[in-house]
């Protein structure tokens, strides 16, 4: 089998593979096959982390009136579930189930700058997390929301 496509700017656009050899990328250090680059993506974990981490941080901006800092932090999330679908395919479906459901309504919020329906709306999202975590065997791991805002951050609103 053969793909064709060739690497311009930043896009492919056209060239030659047979699927049936080894394609290997070359680096300024050294060789690296599709199968080792594809096994150094961060795995879910990693990403999950991050998530968190920035679920975090979008509940106090808002909460501090900071709409577009909580927008920016869900934006990341979203891409974060993004890739993690096409990186690990078994989890497509419910990262963009997920997204639809959860984190646009979420989104929706911020722009209506609606405190009181972005907590509800939030509240349902950590809840949903959780039953995700569940299905896929990982029912030990529980989102909760940090009882204090970040400190690394300053979330007050600078528009």
């Amino acid at each position: 089998m053969s793909v064709r496509a060739i690497w311009a700017g930043n896009s492919i656009q056209e060239a030659e593979i047979d699927m049936d050899e080894k394609v290997v990328i070359k680096t300024k250090h050294g060789e690296l096959t599709l199968q080792q680059l594809a096994e150094a993506q961060p795995g879910i974990a990693r990403q999950m982390k991050e998530i968190g981490e920035r679920f975090h941080v979008l509940y106090y901006a808002a909460k501090a009136g900071n709409w577009k800092l909580a927008q920016h932090e869900l934006n990341v999330v979203i891409s974060i579930f993004r890739v993690g679908g096409a990186l690990r395919p078994k989890f497509n479906q419910d990262f963009t189930t997920f997204t639809q459901s959860h984190l646009n309504p979420i989104s929706e919020k911020i722009r209506a700058r609606d405190w009181k329906g972005f907590e509800d709306a939030y509240s349902k999202g950590i809840e949903e997390a959780n039953k995700f975590h569940e299905k896929h065997g990982y029912g030990f791991i529980r989102y909760v929301l940090p009882k204090n805002p970040p400190e690394h951050f300053d979330l007050a609103a600078h528009e």
